[in-house]
């Protein structure tokens, strides 16, 4: 019951819902009942011309049904930053949201990676459904700090992560190919990096050493969520690391379309945007046309 309650506060507290609570919650449970009675995938409206080809238990893609974007702020950055010709690399793109944001409604170009095969198999169905194959390359990759191979969980949807030593006994796990992003992007010039990982951050970030050199970054966004203890890692010293590379964790305020500076990582979410060249970004944020979601312009 908590869970449920959780949810629900989540669903009727989110920004693209103020107007409308009852009508998000209305969606929730519409979506709960048919895909119960009505099993399988199903193609659901996502924002604008894109779609979503999503099945029950998809709990990221599934918040995009109640929500329009789930990560509100995080997908509003994205949405208005980009723009045709430029690269979003999105490392732990799951079944695809913010790859089908970037490329079907910005029409940049995106890598997108994910690791877990039948993850990734739900990846490609997203491409494919928004005819998407000449902007995204997609991979099916483990990303971190040298080359080689690495072992995931796989049954865990959005929260799969690389098992940590204490889990290597109790969970089963999956071995991918392992990669970093300076290996990856060489010769490329990411405009927007997303890396969701799942406490995995600190890796990725290691082997990322000369991307994020690269003057035509505009933003990262990572997600520092705590989950970074079940592999020893300090997220703290990941934050003062990115500080010392010359990057100012900031807030984005979609609908006012303002970039704003702040001390630490960001306290009211698992993301933090990361910023060398504010101005810049302001720049692209504010001159960015309106998207509508649920029927809001933003």
């Amino acid at each position: 019951m908590k869970a449920l309650f959780d949810i629900l506060k989540f669903i009727t507290r989110h920004p693209l819902n103020g107007k409308a609570p009852f009508s998000a919650v209305w969606r929730f449970f519409k979506w709960q009942l048919g895909s119960r009675l009505l099993p399988g995938p199903t193609v659901v409206p996502f924002v604008e011309p894109t779609k979503l080809l999503v099945r029950q238990g998809m709990t990221g893609a599934t918040g995009n049904i109640y929500c329009g974007l789930h990560e509100f702020e995080d997908m509003a950055l994205v949405l208005h930053s980009l723009r045709p010709g430029d690269l979003f690399v999105d490392v732990g793109a799951n079944v695809g949201s913010y790859t089908i944001l970037a490329g079907g409604v910005c029409g940049a170009s995106v890598l997108s990676v994910e690791p877990i095969p039948t993850t990734f198999g739900d990846l490609l169905d997203n491409i494919r459904l928004n005819h998407l194959e000449s902007l995204v390359s997609p991979k099916n990759l483990g990303i971190g700090a040298r080359r080689g191979t690495i072992k995931f969980t796989e049954s865990l949807d959005t929260v799969n992560h690389v098992l940590a030593e204490n889990e290597a006994g109790s969970e089963k796990g999956i071995e991918v190919p392992l990669e970093t992003l300076d290996r990856l992007l060489e010769g490329l010039s990411p405009s927007v990096i997303k890396i969701d990982v799942e406490g995995y951050e600190t890796e990725v970030i290691q082997g990322a050493a000369s991307t994020l050199t690269n003057v035509n970054l505009l933003a990262l966004l990572l997600e520092l969520n705590g989950s970074g203890t079940r592999y020893g890692f300090d997220e703290d010293r990941l934050h003062n690391s990115l500080l010392e590379k010359g990057f100012v964790p900031c807030l984005y305020q979609p609908f006012e379309r303002k970039i704003i500076p702040i001390d630490g990582k960001n306290p009211d979410a698992g993301n933090t945007l990361y910023v060398r060249n504010i101005a810049a970004l302001q720049d692209r944020v504010a001159t960015a046309p309106a998207f509508t979601v649920l029927g809001q312009a933003i």
